[in-house]
């Protein structure tokens, strides 16, 4: 461990393009397969995809469970930690609203969220 100071520590869990824009993916686009997140419109490669899954699983940030044995596949979802990141990610993509131009936010991942975040009557 290099550092005690939690920016740091969280920077080696969270601190790259592509762990971040998995959780997006998980949390506000309804992805949990492989297949999903290679999807996405930033390209990911399947090496960096792996390796991020893996550290995340590692991090207790996701779980992930089998759905099919031969060949084997996986889905993956948010623990209790992960969905901890959620004021995180909204802060995050709120900044990016208000300071950078040409931003915006799918609809698709906006009604995901109003629907998880609203009350049941």
């Amino acid at each position: 461990m290099r550092s005690t100071c939690p920016i740091s520590q969280t920077l080696e869990i969270l601190g790259d393009r592509w762990t971040l824009l998995i959780i997006r993916d998980l949390m506000f686009f309804g992805k949990s397969q492989y297949k999903e997140f290679l999807s996405s419109p930033e390209k990911i490669s399947t090496n960096i995809l792996a390796d991020r899954l893996k550290r995340l699983e590692q991090s207790g940030i996701i779980e992930k469970t089998s759905y099919q044995d031969n060949p084997p596949r996986y889905e993956y979802h948010l623990t209790q930690k992960g969905q901890g990141l959620r004021p995180l990610i909204r802060e995050v993509t709120t900044w990016g609203l208000e300071h950078i131009e040409n931003t915006e936010i799918p609809l698709d991942a906006l009604n995901k969220e109003t629907s998880e975040t609203e009350s049941p009557d």
